[in-house]
């Protein structure tokens, strides 16, 4: 809209030497002529110069509140458009002013509650900010809050998803796959789960989510056997692994019910995870999480030094890393500990945190 005045005062002046008949439509044109005649009906009919006279001074008229508002529209966004320093796409990344003004701007524009206007400064946005996740993200959920706007919703995840968005960044296809659940479409939810574990085949959040795909479609045998085939599976680090374990013993324990299947997962898997942080954090929270009453206290003790004791001996860890995690076993005898805790407790930490250390712990 740049030099729109400009534009519409050349326009007047050769609106002055144009036929009628090619400034407005014809339904507007007859509405106007009509207007005209009925004006002066009293007075006796016009001539041909005076009715043309008054013609163009209601198409000027007409033409000038077009203007007005388009004055008036254009002035309150001038602050946004003004800002922008890069229209057109770019691989290189846009700084932090530019990406704050689109935000401004979409809020403004969503405020207004014009949907065209709304969508159309989207689209801008998007020829600009393709590859920011955020952006496509705010338009679905925009979009979703309009009614009857399904299959549009569908258009924003599938052109994010398939041509945009690097598949390195799957948020947004996650997001889809749960659009797509939503509308009852499962098979293509599995789909596009499937496609990022293609391309990344360690994505811990991508197996999670199937695997819950499955525990919602399926029920929680389904769930597992996600699970399995991915700890099957050859192109599967064993850090994503350890994860993948922590994952299969918490729906055991929290969706079956079942504390003493998921404990029998953890430790039938510590063999093989003994250089994964998260799997033995994971492992101390399952078992300091169990209730216990004070006849049953001894045996939570046996369970969580028996964990201590295998993250200290076993595990192949650092040093640092083996400190960080034996606090989940400093606390829990400060907190939960007998009258002899505190013998023990002085004991691990000098042997931890002493100047001279164990041979156990290097």
């Amino acid at each position: 809209m740049h030099q729109y005045a400009r534009y519409f005062e050349r326009y007047r002046q050769l609106a002055h030497t144009r036929p009628v008949t090619e400034l407005v439509a014809a339904d507007v044109l007859a509405r106007f002529r009509t207007e005209v005649e009925n004006e002066g009906y009293q007075q006796g009919p016009k001539g041909e110069l005076e009715l043309e006279r008054e013609l163009r001074s209601k198409i000027d008229n007409f033409h000038l509140e077009t203007f007005t508002k388009t004055q008036t529209e254009t002035t309150k966004r001038w602050t946004y458009e003004s800002e922008i320093k890069r229209p057109y796409f770019h691989v290189t990344e846009l700084d932090t002013t530019q990406l704050a003004n689109w935000r401004k701007y979409l809020d403004f524009e969503e405020a207004e509650g014009d949907y065209t206007r709304a969508v159309f400064l989207y689209e801008r946005c998007l020829v600009t900010c393709a590859f920011y996740d955020e952006f496509w993200f705010r338009y679905v959920r925009w979009m979703s809050a309009q009614s009857d706007k399904q299959e549009e919703v569908r258009n924003i995840y599938q052109r994010a998803s398939t041509v945009f968005v690097p598949i390195s960044r799957p948020g947004i296809r996650l997001q889809y796959a749960y659009f797509e659940e939503m509308s009852d479409r499962a098979d293509i939810s599995r789909d596009i789960h499937q496609a990022i574990l293609d391309r990344m085949p360690d994505h811990v959040e991508t197996i999670v989510s199937w695997a819950n795909l499955e525990r919602r479609q399926s029920g929680l045998d389904a769930a597992i056997a996600v699970y399995k085939a991915q700890l099957d599976s050859p192109l599967v680090d064993i850090f994503a692994k350890a994860a993948l374990v922590v994952e299969w013993a918490i729906l055991l324990w929290t969706i079956k019910g079942s504390v003493e299947e998921a404990r029998q997962v953890f430790k039938q898997n510590q063999q093989y995870y003994l250089q994964s942080r998260h799997f033995w954090a994971r492992y101390f929270e399952f078992e300091l999480a169990q209730p216990t009453s004070t006849n049953t206290e001894s045996e939570k003790y046996e369970k969580i030094k028996e964990i201590y004791s295998e993250l200290i001996n076993k595990s192949q860890m650092l040093l640092s890393t083996k400190k960080e995690l034996s606090n989940y076993y400093l606390i829990y005898l400060q907190q939960r500990g007998t009258k002899d805790a505190m013998k023990e407790f002085l004991t691990i930490d000098r042997e931890l945190n002493g100047c001279v250390q164990h041979s156990t712990y290097l």
